[in-house]
Parts: C-alpha cells; structure tokens; sequence
C-alpha cells in the first residue's frame, strides 16, 4: 500500500514539474544545445584581415555545399 502511494506521490511530482524538466532534457534544450555548438565553431574575420584569406574561405565552404543535378 506504501509502494503504490509512493509511486503515485512521484508520478504527481513529476507532472508538476515537467515544465521546468522539459527545458532541460526536452527537444528545445537539444536543438539549444546543438546550435550552441556549431556557434562554437564559428570564426570571426575582421577587417584587417586578408581579403584573399577570406575570399579562399568562401570558396572552400562553397565547394563543400551539396548540390542537386537539375533534371529536364
């Protein structure tokens, strides 16, 4: 009898807190999560660095996009 209402006291705790659980183990907190690491991956280019630097980066990450063949 103690082992059930036990069980139902922490059945009805975590409907309670499901919200604040939710942000932290939910869908949004792992999308959250993986757009915090590709930022971290991402490099800052200022001005007084090399144009031709930069121009090389942009066409690297060009020519690393996938394409699709257009089909008449």
């Amino acid at each position: 009898m103690w082992i059930a209402l036990l069980a139902c006291a922490v059945g009805v705790l975590i409907a309670a807190e499901w919200p604040r659980l939710d942000r932290w183990v939910g869908s949004d907190a792992r999308r959250g999560r993986a757009r915090a690491k590709r930022k971290s991956q991402l490099k800052v280019i200022h001005a007084d660095d090399s144009l031709e630097e930069f121009a090389a980066s942009v066409e690297r990450d060009l020519s690393q996009i996938p394409t699709i063949d257009d089909r008449d």
